[in-house]
């Protein structure tokens, strides 16, 4: 009997359609689900007369697989996987392989790196992103963990995955241990980013100077033929086109805004916590989605609390084309605090990563792909070693170009009352990292007053440390 090339774990459509891009390319898969009628059904439809064997018991799958086994599981993060690795580690062999492809936490993935590498056995966590569409025509994926697994999956992650215009696929390995799952994360705050200031640019648009989704969707499509192509901007002109089936209404008019989340943001701000990297667009993208959560809150006070008229008043084209420039260079800043985020999380946990290749694996078939992506692997093609984004030439320039505009549209918003959390904390993230001087010497001044913190001189070298005796006996 001849042996399948992998084992997929999980029948959720992400898993599907995996399994389905797999038999594609050529490569025969083997298949399991908790609950075996999913199995069965997905036998007797979607994957009729392919490559690929249903599983009605785990021992069947991994014995039907070519050693050394890969064994893919597609299921929901935290105790489900370690579920299924504990169930899977009695019948494997050393060399076998488990593959993480969900949205673990990158902490998990490390733990369970070393567990299974103590028993002999290799994992990979994987981020795979592109969602339902991107799992079944080509995703972006990112592994990392056990390297002696990477020639065994490489084959077939490529195959699968997404390729840019000449040919190279949006998958590569990315490092050791959780380093797959770290960058499928930050890829997630920043797409958090990515899609609060296209909606800050929407909300200024619709409260500031009165347009209609219509017009907005044509805005949109303009803005998309600009540098900021990109996946996120195509959709949001296709949804400010749609109308409600129902009411004939825009149905972005109809839809409640307060706005969900699955985590991977919060992980996102907690890793830049935890490091110590100032990344407060993220943040605040996350924020945005608390803020809206808040509904029955927000409707009270926005019957008691006052505030200025949005009333706008001059030229709306130009003032339009001051959003668009706002919003690149918000666009930039995110990205920035993004990798400057991964580039310290490398240090912190030794992981060799390689950011003009991970730039390339976001070019297509993930959620964030934009043109924008090839100019920061051009970047970092260029400076290995560059230390921020910002200080790049092509970004230098970028920036210098759009931030008169940039500023003139934070200021309005704030002078009209439209909140831009991330359009005015990315300008303040900007002004911040340009200030030779920051004001946290009072600060470091009130630690040392009031909790004896000590504190560093300008006149003194680094490392050396003092203390004021501020009040007299």
């Amino acid at each position: 009997m001849d042996k399948y090339d992998i084992g997929l774990i999980g029948l959720a459509v992400m898993g599907e359609n995996l399994v389905l891009n797999m038999e594609s390319h050529g490569f025969s898969v083997a298949v399991f689900n908790r609950t075996v009628s999913k199995v069965d059904r997905f036998l007797g439809n979607r994957a009729k007369g392919k490559n690929i064997k249903g599983c009605h018991i785990i021992e069947e799958m991994i014995s039907s697989l070519k050693k050394p086994r890969k064994i893919m599981l597609m299921v929901k993060a935290g105790q489900p996987v370690d579920s299924f690795i504990e169930k899977l580690i009695p019948h494997l062999d050393k060399g076998d392989i488990i593959i993480d492809g969900g949205n673990s936490n990158f902490m998990d993935t490390i733990r369970r790196t070393k567990n299974l590498e103590d028993k002999g056995l290799l994992f990979i966590g994987t981020g795979v992103s592109g969602g339902e569409e991107g799992a079944l025509k080509g995703p972006s994926i990112m592994p990392g963990g056990s390297i002696e697994a990477w020639p065994q999956v490489k084959p077939i992650f490529q195959a699968i995955a997404a390729k840019v215009s000449d040919g190279s696929p949006c998958c590569e390995w990315v490092s050791n241990n959780g380093a797959g799952h770290f960058v499928k994360m930050v890829h997630n705050g920043i797409e958090y980013c990515d899609m609060q200031i296209i909606c800050e640019s929407y909300f200024l648009m619709k409260k500031a100077l009165r347009m209609t989704p219509e017009e907005m969707s044509k805005i949109f499509t303009d803005w998309n033929k600009s540098e900021l192509n990109s996946y996120l901007i195509e959709i949001t002109s296709d949804i400010l086109s749609k109308l409600d089936s129902e009411t004939g209404k825009p149905i972005v008019d109809i839809i409640l805004d307060t706005a969900g989340q699955k985590g991977t943001g919060k992980w996102t701000t907690h890793s830049a916590l935890d490091i110590g990297v100032p990344a407060q667009t993220i943040v605040e993208a996350v924020f945005a989605r608390f803020m809206s959560a808040i509904k029955e809150e927000r409707l009270e006070a926005s019957k008691v609390l006052p505030g200025p008229e949005t009333k706008f008043e001059g030229e709306r084209k130009e003032f339009t084309e001051m959003i668009r420039k706002a919003l690149y260079a918000s666009k930039v800043c995110a990205y920035a605090q993004g990798y400057q985020l991964m580039r310290m999380a490398a240090e912190e946990y030794r992981w060799d990563l390689n950011f003009g290749q991970i730039a390339l694996m976001w070019r297509n078939g993930c959620i964030i792909r934009a043109q924008f992506l090839g100019k920061i692997k051009e970047a970092y093609d260029q400076y290995p070693d560059l230390s921020n984004l910002l200080l790049n030439p092509y970004f230098q320039s970028a920036i210098e170009n759009n931030q008169d505009a940039w500023r003139k549209v934070v200021s309005k918003a704030i002078e009209l009352g439209i909140p831009m959390p991330a359009f005015s904390s990315a300008l303040a993230y900007y002004d911040s990292y340009r200030s030779e001087r920051l004001p946290a010497n009072l600060l470091q001044a009130q630690r040392d007053y009031f909790g004896a913190h000590t504190y560093e001189r300008v006149d003194k070298p680094r490392g050396e440390f003092f203390h004021t005796k501020w009040l007299d006996d």
